[in-house]
């Protein structure tokens, strides 16, 4: 058993000790334990990852500033309250960061059209490129990473990663 399946395994004898159940994990909780295990390291990689791209957009762009601008470069013109509301973040976060991709030239914002009270979040032309740069070299590097898998392999990931994306 590797390092990480034991301490998965041992974890889970933790867990179900504490819960009342039995002391000796199933086979199945022990995988479990694995998975949650892979879960955490990748979650890591992906925060370490958010953080490198924001620096690659604008150097001292902090990540969430990097996560509002994806959002407005995919949604397009969007209102500063759906953003709060995608991010789950209070409006006045959101507005700070706004201003700050605002100074920075990558957002603008623009008349809403159906509420001249109101105003809609677009990222500008310098901000969708420099965000269609990040996403063509992370997209070239997931690539690069997957194409040494085998095709079934690879099938197989996205066909596990929709099932769970489906539970969640």
């Amino acid at each position: 058993m590797s390092t990480h399946a034991a301490r998965s395994a041992a974890d889970a004898e933790v867990t179900l000790g504490a819960a009342g159940g039995t002391s000796t994990p199933s086979e199945h909780d022990v995988a479990i334990g694995a998975v949650e295990e892979q879960f955490g390291l990748l979650i890591n990689r992906i925060r370490n990852g958010i953080r490198e791209r924001a620096e690659r957009i604008a150097p001292g762009l902090q990540p969430a500033g990097y996560k509002l601008l994806s959002m407005v470069t995919r949604c397009g013109s969007i209102r500063a309250g759906a953003l709060a509301e995608m991010l789950a973040t209070d409006k006045s976060a959101v507005s700070r960061l706004i201003h700050q991709l605002e100074e920075m030239g990558l957002l603008a914002r623009t008349p809403d059209p159906e509420d001249g009270r109101a105003s809609l979040i677009v990222a500008t032309p310098e901000g969708v490129a420099r965000m269609e740069s990040t996403r063509a070299s992370d997209q070239a590097m997931l690539y690069q990473q997957l194409s040494s898998w085998d095709e079934h392999e690879v099938r197989r990931l996205a066909e596990l990663l929709a099932k769970l994306n489906d539970t969640l």
